[in-house]
């Protein structure tokens, strides 16, 4: 299993100074292999017998002509520029697969990273040897024993993180307390709602931050281009950004973490949240919660659990399906929030009994499962071992 833990890191400014030059050597071998490929590219359609680019022909190509064009490469690991080239690679194969868009340029400032192999750094306790630099101080020591595989250094806002991968067989955290089925219901009020009729409130930072960061963001575009000015009104803006993000991230992993915790099944809607936000009066409430986020770390913290998450179908009326007797609304407006059944009169509360929905799918997912395939409109949630971030030392405040 693949876990990946990022510590925050304390370098000097001469270390800091090396990990800019570094991104920088990165960004600007990934902007190069890019504009190489695209240019082999174009020459193959008018001339079929030269060779079709490919990531070992530009890092061979590489090789041949930095010494002479750039020199300055040498002045940083050497896997800046060499790993750069290979997750170019990966990319456009992700492209020919349809998985992703077509590579674009790295800017800077939003793409300041480099990635590191296994042979060409050594962690130990609360410090990190990089190439070509030495010991670099970091802010807890790495929480998985187990062959270390790669490190990837970013910057985030003023800030540098080592995200390391280590490759472990033991599952970094004890299985669930198996509490049964829960189904989780995703909203803008209430960032979800368990079917046990529990519900938590997501801590919005954007709006509560919202009036802080336009007055940051008009600051901003009033200062001169490339002035000081402009570069500290700027590393603010990054600042609060930053703020933002983990006050979210922060939430999200504890309301993940104590879910995955008590329950062994997860059942959870396959929301279109790239739809969701065309709607031009929630865009950004939608996209403050976090809901995909948050269905990614049930998915990965399930399966370091033992358990499963099972996604409804993205049609499935949970929200207009009495959970009592079967019945179905044939409309309920987003502003209803309480409504009684037809059929059998019970009263139900919007956000629950959707959540109650979900629950029951999954249960009877499970139990009409044969051979792993998921029957019914639900489906198993298969996670295969991927790197993914880990939450925050601080106590689970949920559950």
């Amino acid at each position: 299993m693949l876990v990946a833990h990022r510590i925050r890191l304390d370098p000097n400014n001469v270390q800091a100074t090396y990990f800019a030059r570094a991104a920088g050597t990165a960004r600007f071998t990934y902007n190069w292999a890019l504009n190489e490929w695209r240019k082999q590219y174009e020459a193959c359609k008018t001339d079929p017998t030269l060779t079709k680019p490919s990531e070992a022909a530009l890092r061979r190509l590489l090789n041949s002509i930095k010494r002479e064009q750039f020199p300055w490469m040498l002045d940083v690991t050497k896997n800046a520029p060499q790993m750069a080239i290979m997750q170019l690679g990966r990319a456009f194969e992700n492209f020919f697969a349809g998985r992703a868009r077509y590579p674009r340029f790295r800017r800077k400032g939003r793409d300041d990273r480099f990635t590191l192999t296994n042979d060409q750094f050594q962690v130990e306790g609360r410090r990190i040897r990089i190439p070509k630099l030495g010991w670099v101080r970091m802010r807890e020591t790495l929480r998985f024993a187990g062959r270390i595989v790669s490190a990837s250094v970013a910057r985030i806002a003023h800030h540098w993180y080592a995200s390391i991968t280590v490759d472990t067989s033991d599952p970094p955290v004890p299985p669930a307390e198996n509490q049964g089925a829960v189904g989780v219901d995703l909203g803008v009020k209430a960032l979800a709602t368990l079917s046990t009729g529990e519900s938590f409130e997501g801590p919005k930072a954007l709006r509560t931050l919202l009036i802080r960061l336009r007055r940051l963001s008009r600051g901003l575009s009033r200062k001169v281009q490339g002035s000081r000015n402009r570069a500290k009104a700027k590393l603010k803006l990054a600042k609060l950004h930053a703020r933002i993000a983990n006050i979210r991230r922060n939430s999200l992993h504890q309301l993940s973490t104590s879910i995955t915790r008590r329950f062994h099944t997860i059942g959870i809607e396959d929301l279109n949240v790239k739809g969701m936000l065309g709607n031009r009066h929630l865009a950004r409430a939608i996209a403050n919660m976090g809901f995909f986020e948050l269905r990614r770390q049930l998915e990965y913290k399930a399966a370091w659990r033992g358990g499963k998450v099972l996604l409804a179908d993205r049609w499935f009326p949970s929200s207009k399906l009495c959970s009592g007797c079967g019945y179905r609304l044939d409309e309920l407006g987003l502003d209803v929030r309480h409504w009684t059944c037809p059929g059998c009169g019970a009263s139900h509360d919007r956000d629950v009994n959707a959540a109650t929905n979900l629950r029951n799918l999954a249960v009877s997912s499970t139990a009409s499962a044969c051979g792993g395939e998921v029957a019914g409109r639900a489906r198993e949630r298969r996670v295969k071992p991927a790197p993914v971030k880990q939450e925050s030392n601080r106590k689970v405040n949920y559950g």
